[in-house]
């Protein structure tokens, strides 16, 4: 029985006995955490609570602490409690029969959820996250909404969720008209040509994105000082918009070379995806129309007659009136007639609800190494089979928190539309920047003023060509892994190595990346990204590793996990040990291991992967001392011994799925 499940009858237990006792009915029961197993395994602070309910209800004061010991009865008659203490004015502290928890959990899956598939009948939840621009290469920035909308849904799966995973592609926006804009324009290539320059890139060793990359910032220099080459962007996009001509065939190929770089990109990071909508269908099928007719006969919108929105399509907020920063944002569809990104996102969220009445054509789009297939959306209609898109119940989008205005009339705009469905459904995953340390970003060779060194970061701008991009860290990190590998395993073969620095730099990147909680500011260092010592993926990895050595160990002696389970026989041998000093630090190993499902449930209902990331690295701190304190192989004592192969198992397979969950896998040997 996991520890949730025990949690939970002692919960009912608790909402039983106040209601036939006491003749209060609790809705919330609040537990804690002891900080020392010595003080219980779970707290409950109920009996004050209750307290002041009986007197709400009859007039009449009640002792706190009476009301714990009639609780206390209940709880101990539960058969997975050992003992109950009722300690101050009348706190519950449960300690759980140990010995038989031990025996219940020893075997158990860590993540319940995570084995099996999630059932294809229950609500699906979708997360959209990364949506990169398709005009250059990824940098570090879009790697931290990558690598956290990736982990939450891997979060989401470890609950049980039915998770469909998308990345929106702009592929007629302003960013994509203005590589195009310097494609044409400035290199005065056609599309045959780019596609010639393509393939000279790729025997080449060199990669499409890259060069987009810097063409894209020659472009934003040449805006600075050329207004005939400024101009040429509207023109530009506005072909892009409409569809069915050479610009707009130049400017797909463009885009989607740059997606097919940006998924491999992922791909590196064991990042994937099910479907990548793209916002020329959104336009071309109308959903843009369909979202608008509806929100007119809503009166959701209205179109202003006066003042400097005269002409515009506005969702007006009265929350948000007076706010001239963010008054563009409630604009729907402009003066001139077309639709602002939060229009299209607007009715993007609608398909993506099942509440707009359309859907996509789609087509095969490409088939990571494990087989699995990502699908993208299409403007003509094909016979191909493909899985049901879209119709989430909740909606998450990873967006940086400088979208969150756009994305609040966003979230408003279609609960008013849908009021049934409310506010609720569809859920904004913010989080802050990734910037650039002064010292770092001269590293990188940049040019920096005076006053950007004093600044604490510098932001990076991909206009400007400041960044690193997402290729050059990983190939950084695993060229600094390989060394450490190739000095510790010399005689390992290059195939094995290489693999080996590329599990540790992507264990590297993605916990720097998911440590900080999102509300958090990055200022990315290379020192620390790099370190294999302190909190890091590395030294989660290296526990994960060290505790795999025992098992690799036993296993060659010929001794098996059943056979410590048949040594620990009916328990008591087992509650004695657990009775003693060691014995409370063997438990506390124990049940830290049991706690990662709790865990992930917090950081699902809390949208936080932070959290599991703080977890995995206590987790791997305690084993580290674990193994120091005890000499597991080596101990004398059978059933001691017994008790510590199986509490180390307990914390090897927690471990391994909590890094697993973090889209970390745990390497050979470091």
């Amino acid at each position: 029985m996991t520890l949730i499940e025990i949690q939970e009858i002692l919960r009912d237990a608790v909402r039983d006995t106040a209601r036939k006792e006491f003749g209060v009915e609790l809705t919330q029961i609040a537990a804690e955490t002891p900080p020392k197993t010595e003080l219980g395994d779970i707290a409950f602070p109920v009996a004050f609570e209750m307290a002041k309910l009986i007197k709400q209800a009859t007039g009449e004061k009640s002792n706190p602490r009476e009301i714990a010991e009639k609780l206390k009865a209940a709880l101990e008659s539960i058969a997975q409690v050992g003992r109950v203490e009722v300690a101050g004015p009348g706190y519950l502290n449960v300690f759980f029969d140990r010995s038989a928890f031990l025996a219940a959990n020893a075997d158990a899956e860590p993540l319940p959820n995570s084995s099996k598939s999630a059932d294809m009948s229950s609500p699906k939840v979708c997360v959209e996250h990364t949506s990169v621009n398709p005009n250059k290469s990824a940098h570090i920035g879009h790697v931290r909404n990558s690598v956290l909308g990736d982990t939450f849904q891997r979060i989401l799966k470890a609950t049980g969720k039915r998770v469909e995973v998308q990345n929106y592609i702009d592929n007629t926006g302003v960013q994509v008209a203005d590589v195009v804009v310097g494609f044409i324009f400035i290199e005065n290539k056609d599309l045959a040509e780019i596609k010639a320059l393509d393939a000279e890139l790729t025997a080449a060793g060199k990669t499409f994105d890259y060069y987009c990359w810097d063409l894209y910032t020659k472009v934003g220099v040449e805006y600075q000082t050329n207004e005939e080459l400024k101009e040429k962007r509207a023109e530009v996009l506005h072909l892009i918009e409409e569809g069915g001509n050479p610009t707009a065939e130049l400017a797909d190929f463009v885009a989607t070379r740059n997606v097919e770089c940006i998924l491999d990109t992922m791909e590196r990071l064991s990042i994937q995806y099910d479907l990548l909508p793209r916002e020329s269908e959104i336009l071309h099928l109308h959903f843009w129309d369909r979202a608008f007719e509806q929100m007119k006969k809503l009166g959701v919108i209205h179109l202003e007659t006066e003042g400097k929105q005269a002409g515009c399509w506005v969702m007006p907020f009265e929350e948000h009136s007076g706010n001239d920063e963010n008054e563009t944002d409630k604009i729907l569809v402009r003066s001139n007639g077309t639709v602002t990104y939060t229009g299209k996102d607007i009715a993007y969220q609608m398909w993506k609800l099942g509440i707009l009445g359309l859907d996509f054509n789609y087509r095969h789009f490409h088939k990571y190494a494990n087989g699995h297939d990502v699908w993208i959306t299409s403007a003509e209609a094909n016979s191909n089979e493909h899985p049901a898109f879209g119709g989430g119940e909740t909606i998450y989008n990873v967006i940086d928190s400088r979208q969150s205005y756009p994305q609040d009339i966003v979230r408003k705009g279609v609960a008013a539309i849908s009021p049934e469905r409310g506010e609720k459904a569809s859920i904004h995953l913010s989080y802050e920047m990734v910037a650039l340390s002064p010292a770092a970003a001269e590293e990188l060779g940049f040019q920096l003023s005076d006053e950007d060194r004093k600044r604490p970061f510098i932001e990076m701008s991909g206009r400007k060509g400041l960044g690193v991009k997402a290729d050059d860290l990983i190939n950084r990190l695993e060229t600094n892994a390989l060394a450490e590998v190739e000095a510790r395993h010399a005689d390992s073969s290059d195939e094995v190595k290489r693999n080996i620095a590329h599990q540790l730099a992507v264990g590297a990147l993605r916990y720097f990346l998911l440590k900080f909680t999102r509300n958090t500011v990055i200022v990315f260092d290379f020192k620390e990204a790099l370190s294999f010592e302190g909190e890091t993926g590395c030294f989660c990895q290296y526990s994960a590793v060290r505790a795999n050595s025992i098992f690799r160990k036993l296993a060659e002696r010929n001794e098996s996990l059943e056979d410590c389970r048949a040594i620990i026989g009916d328990g008591a041998a087992v509650a004695e040990l657990f009775a003693t000093e060691t014995g409370s630090d063997i438990w506390s190993m124990a049940v830290l291991a049991a706690r990662l499902e709790e865990t992930v449930e917090q950081a699902s209902k809390q949208n936080e992967p932070a959290i599991l990331a703080k977890y995995t690295f206590q987790l791997a701190k305690a084993f580290n001392l674990f193994y120091h304190n005890h000499k597991i192989l080596v101990e004398t004592d059978n059933v001691k011994r017994a008790v510590l192969i199986l509490v180390a198992d307990m914390a090897r397979r927690s471990l391994t799925a909590a890094l697993a969950t973090l889209g970390i896998e745990v390497p050979e040997k470091m």
